[in-house]
């Protein structure tokens, strides 16, 4: 997309919590402008940040909707349908709308919206705020390809920014309580703490980004730092006696099933 356009783009948030504030760290940091920004939020706790970026704020979505070509509906999943049903009459043609509420279909969106309304369904995730976020949407059935284009191009310095099949975006899991564990771990064998957390969280980081860059498959990343008898491969056999695989495997079947069991109690409440 031409950085023109984007420079041009109007962009509204409804919701002011952490991910609408890393989306909007990550896309002023490319080419959109303060000035074409706006959020909203009932209270004005979570705004204060926001205004140091230099973006307007307000207490209504509806003045969000309409001064934006581009709307983040980030609040939290059981909202949705009370914010929907609020804007809906003043969202039109020129509109797309993003949601980021874990759970909720684009079928509900569309119900929700006016008929023919775009709709697509984003997956970000909270390391979008230094610009290192992993990001999953689809888009729903009168989103063009244009429009995907669209969203790839203004989301593009928040991470890897990917689009597929709606299944897909309910699978997602973290990581904090690993790199939690590995520095207290360190700190249990003598670490000092901050240093213990510094190198865990370096560690996560660089381990990220030679899996990301090198292409090649995490076991074989794994087998080139197994030295026979060394101290990886004793490290990794305490993790399989602790059962990590089959944990983090659960974790993520767990987290992706409470995400549609949010989607289907949105769903009923926006047929209420």
């Amino acid at each position: 997309m031409d950085p023109e356009m984007d420079s041009q783009l109007k962009v509204g948030f409804i919701g002011a919590g952490n991910m609408a504030f890393g989306i909007a760290k990550g896309i002023l940091s490319g080419n959109v402008l303060p000035v074409n920004v706006k959020v909203s939020a009932p209270s004005s706790r979570n705004l204060g940040r926001f205004q140091e970026l230099g973006i307007a704020v307000t207490h209504s979505n509806i003045e969000v909707i309409c001064g934006s070509d581009v709307v983040f509906v980030a609040v939290k999943p059981h909202l949705v349908p009370l914010v929907l049903n609020e804007i809906s009459q003043h969202v039109t043609d020129r509109h797309i709308i993003v949601s980021v509420a874990a759970g909720v279909t684009l079928a509900t969106l569309e119900e929700l919206l006016p008929e023919n309304s775009v709709a697509i369904r984003l997956m970000p995730n909270l390391p979008c705020v230094v610009q290192e976020g992993a990001l999953l949407f689809a888009r729903g059935s009168h989103a063009k390809q244009e429009d995907g284009a669209l969203l790839r191009s203004l989301l593009h310095r928040c991470g890897l920014v990917e689009e597929g099949p709606e299944a897909w975006i309910d699978i997602h899991t973290g990581v904090y309580l690993f790199a939690e564990a590995l520095a207290e771990g360190a700190v249990k064998m003598g670490m000092p703490s901050a240093l213990a957390h510094s190198i865990a969280s370096q560690t996560v980081l660089g381990a990220g980004r030679l899996l990301r860059d090198s292409g090649k498959h995490p076991a074989q990343l794994r087998s080139e730092v197994c030295t026979p008898g060394g101290t990886t491969i004793y490290g990794l056999h305490t993790l399989e006696q602790g059962g990590l695989r089959a944990s983090t495997m659960s974790a993520v079947e767990s987290a992706t099933e409470r995400a549609r069991e949010l989607g289907r109690k949105s769903a009923a409440g926006s047929r209420k």
